[in-house]
């Protein structure tokens, strides 16, 4: 490891709309930020084509042009956007320690934590084609459900937050097709009930995605598998949800910051504030409910506030 050590006021760790909205705020508020971009600069909206409920663009925007201008507007006010991901952390002491790239060392007046959440998808190679044109397949019924009105869309999944998600795309489409992939559903009753009393939602239990198809471009229908038949059949669809739970890049901090039983950050209620000084959180790390872009950037502004009355309290 590098012997020079880098002392900073305040250290933004991740680049999605919590990260680059904390560096705005920080920066504007003489707190010198340095923003470490992460392994996906951008954070998960870079996967993304059209967002369209993002304040302030009447014709919508895509992921990357949007991620652009938050890191342009970081920029102007002096934030120090660098590339790199945190690989250690060490929150025994203060200054807190972070090292990127497993070489640099830095000590931090003041930590944001912003790495946010990776969804998880099926690993179909079919899958992570459509996902990569934008042609039809998501992880967000939320953001993406509006471009499937009036179409026929299968979900994948069997717990509370793909029964939502079903539940919302059916307000929307004409037709949606739930896979279960076992035998039982692992959403709440309550949830469950809902959806089954939803004319449009059509539940196939026991069965397996096994091909997304499509014409190269755009997904044209999902292939599936009967598990207790053994029968293959095509279903027609425009769209593929995946609805089987997220991962919170949140593991290096483990160690020293409290975690729910899934992973997230357990932040004190009503702040951005973890459960040691002078280190915050923003965003998806921290958020297993909305995991909206606005509410991401409604956070990162929270622990630059947060973190510049840390910062304020101690001189």
């Amino acid at each position: 490891m590098s012997n020079e050590i880098e002392k900073v006021k305040c250290l933004i760790i991740g680049s999605g709309p919590a990260g680059y909205t904390a560096a705005i705020y920080a920066a504007r508020a003489n707190m010198n930020p340095v923003l470490y971009q992460g392994t996906q600069p951008g954070g998960q909206l870079t996967t993304t084509n059209e967002v369209e409920n993002w304040p302030g663009n009447p014709e919508g925007i895509t992921g990357p042009e949007m991620m652009i201008g938050l890191q342009k507007q970081a920029q102007r006010f002096g934030t120090d956007v660098r590339d790199g991901w945190a690989t250690k952390v060490d929150f025994s002491s203060e200054p807190h320690k972070v090292w990127i790239n497993d070489s640099k060392e830095i000590h931090a007046d003041t930590v944001i934590i912003s790495t946010g959440a990776t969804a998880k998808y099926l690993g179909l190679p079919s899958e992570q084609h459509y996902l990569q044109t934008g042609g039809g397949v998501s992880a967000c019924a939320v953001c993406d459900g509006f471009f499937y009105r009036n179409q026929e869309v299968v979900i994948v999944g069997a717990g509370d937050s793909a029964c939502e998600e079903a539940h919302y795309l059916s307000k929307l489409c004409k037709k949606v097709t739930m896979l279960v992939r076992s035998e039982k559903f692992r959403a709440s009753k309550i949830m469950e009930q809902r959806v089954k009393n939803t004319e449009n939602i059509t539940i196939l239990m026991n069965h397996d995605t096994v091909e997304v198809l499509g014409d190269g471009q755009v997904v044209t229908g999902v292939k599936v598998k009967n598990k207790t038949t053994n029968e293959d059949f095509e279903i027609p669809a425009t769209g593929f949800f995946v609805a089987i739970g997220h991962k919170p890049n949140t593991d290096i901090f483990a160690e020293y910051i409290t975690l729910d039983e899934t992973g997230y950050i357990v932040n004190v209620p009503g702040s951005s504030k973890t459960n040691i000084p002078g280190v915050f959180v923003g965003g998806d790390a921290a958020d297993h409910v909305y995991r909206q872009a606005i509410t991401a950037a409604g956070t990162g502004c929270m622990a630059a506030l947060d973190a510049e009355r840390y910062l304020a309290s101690k001189h």
